[in-house]
């Protein structure tokens, strides 16, 4: 296998690089000069591909703990609020009704009689 088929497999096993060529930070052909120069097990790659290993390894700890969820435990939790929400809405219809029930009644004046 020539350097440019085992720079392109390198590539492949590192698709993290292509972050930084898309972004315009480098280029294919910088990185392939780093490649021929340093081979691929070299410190010149640890600022490219550490990067990538601290967010993979950030990705796979939310995995894992979306994994590791009990959504019998969430399913509960949202059914609790569901109950409380309607509670608070039942609540406020009734005051609402007993506020407009109150509306039609309008308290006679202190100092009038009932005749004046």
């Amino acid at each position: 296998m020539n350097n440019k088929e085992k720079f392109k497999e390198f590539v492949r096993n590192n698709p993290s690089l292509l972050r930084y060529v898309q972004d315009g930070s480098m280029t294919w052909q910088k990185f392939y000069e780093i490649y021929d120069m340093y081979g691929d097990d070299a410190d010149a790659w640890k600022d490219y591909l550490a990067v990538s290993s601290v967010s993979a390894g950030a990705t796979m700890g939310l995995f894992d703990y979306i994994k590791n969820l009990d959504l019998d435990s969430i399913q509960s939790g949202v059914n609790s609020m569901q109950r409380v929400i309607s509670l608070f809405q039942e609540m406020s219809s009734k005051n609402s009704e007993s506020q407009t029930n109150n509306e039609s009644y309008k308290p006679r004046p202190i100092y009038k009689h009932f005749e004046d």
